[in-house]
């Protein structure tokens, strides 16, 4: 049986919540570094064998050390599934899953912006003007088709609901689908099926994949021309699948009728873009709400992975080869705050919990003890 001696963590949780996570490893010592603390951590990690960490994989953690297992502290790994990290041959696991359901209602969120015209209709309000012209055209989902590319645990959140929608639901994946026999059509890439059927005939076509070498740029103009004219695409997964200048040209050429978006390569999306202000675009700035205690659900992942890694069990979510990403430095907002080369005298003067959350603490020793 493996043994924790040593935990270090830089997570941004509030003070009932490391509590309960300083508990979940009650025979180890037990140490918060700051995420910008940069010197600290890379000196702390030296004899700890699990870090839980608030970004991806800071270069900081890739020198001499005893780490076996590194949990970051969000869904997608691609930041970290860089070569170097690889080459460190230490576990890194996520928090994937921990919002499925709201992403799902997300995503369906800005399908019922595509069906109801919402910029059309917020703006006869605003003018008090009564009806839209065309909205006798209007489709609901009911009896549409939706294509999920990408049938992990956000695809198969949205998968249930669109199902309870009265959709026809179809899905694409690498990897065989367990389950799901219900779905109106299953498509496996490692079995020489292609998305061209969801492409071709899907109203909705939503991404819930992970971004990969494999997956980059995966819907460009090719992509497009193959969809549907009145096509609405949602990406909830990362930016990089989508190519911006090929979307934007669809879009504006009539190729698809819109978008749905919380992720784009270009993160923050620059002002003056014209994705802001086409008529069928919809744009959240790669933000969520969030499921009741975001915090506590990444806990329980950690508390079983904890428990598998003593056991030497399979980890939950493990990145493994197949997540390489290398193909663009990650540079979204988040990746570029906590892995950030700014000294830390800069970053503690930034709002940070206007960014993360209240934390309510200031001094571990107010959560660092055991029940």
């Amino acid at each position: 049986m493996r043994k924790i001696n040593k935990v270090v963590s830089t997570v941004w949780y509030n003070k009932e919540n490391y509590h309960r996570l300083r508990n979940v490893f009650p025979e180890s010592e037990f140490v918060y570094v700051n995420f910008y603390d940069k010197e600290r951590l890379a000196e702390e990690a030296k004899d700890a064998d699990v870090a839980i960490i608030l970004g991806d994989v800071d270069n900081c953690l890739l020198g001499e050390n005893n780490l076996k297992w590194i949990f970051c502290d969000h869904s997608g790994l691609n930041g970290s599934a860089r070569d170097e990290v690889f080459a460190k041959n230490i576990m890194v696991t996520g928090a994937a899953g921990r919002s499925a359901p709201v992403l799902a209602e997300h995503c369906i969120y800005f399908m019922f912006q595509h069906c109801y015209h919402t910029k059309e209709l917020l703006k006869a309000q605003e003018e008090g003007r009564w009806g839209v012209e065309g909205s006798n055209t209007w489709r609901g989902l009911y009896g549409r088709k939706a294509g999920i590319i990408g049938l992990g645990n956000n695809g198969k959140m949205l998968a249930d609901r669109l199902r309870a929608f009265g959709m026809d639901v179809y899905a694409y994946d690498k990897f065989p689908i367990k389950g799901y026999d219900w779905l109106a059509g299953k498509f496996i890439g490692n079995n020489g099926d292609t998305m061209d059927y969801i492409l071709e005939n899907c109203d909705f076509v939503i991404l819930t994949l992970m971004l990969t070498d494999e997956t980059y740029h995966m819907f460009n103009r090719e992509s497009f021309a193959k969809m549907k004219k009145d096509a609405f695409l949602v990406n909830l997964a990362r930016g990089g699948i989508v190519n911006t200048a090929d979307l934007t040209e669809a879009i504006q050429n009539g190729v698809i009728a819109g978008a749905g978006l919380d992720v784009i390569e270009e993160d923050p999306l620059d002002s003056d873009h014209p994705l802001w202000r086409l008529p069928d675009v919809y744009i959240t700035p790669h933000t969520t709400p969030q499921v009741p205690d975001r915090q506590r659900r990444s806990i329980e992942i950690i508390a079983e992975n904890k428990r598998r890694f003593e056991n030497e069990e399979p980890m939950l979510n493990l990145m493994t080869e197949r997540d390489r990403f290398t193909a663009v430095p990650v540079t979204s907002g988040f990746a570029r705050l906590t892995n950030s080369r700014m000294p830390k005298e800069e970053i503690e003067k930034l709002p940070l919990d206007k960014y993360f959350g209240k934390r309510g603490w200031t001094d571990p020793a107010e959560w660092n003890y055991l029940d």
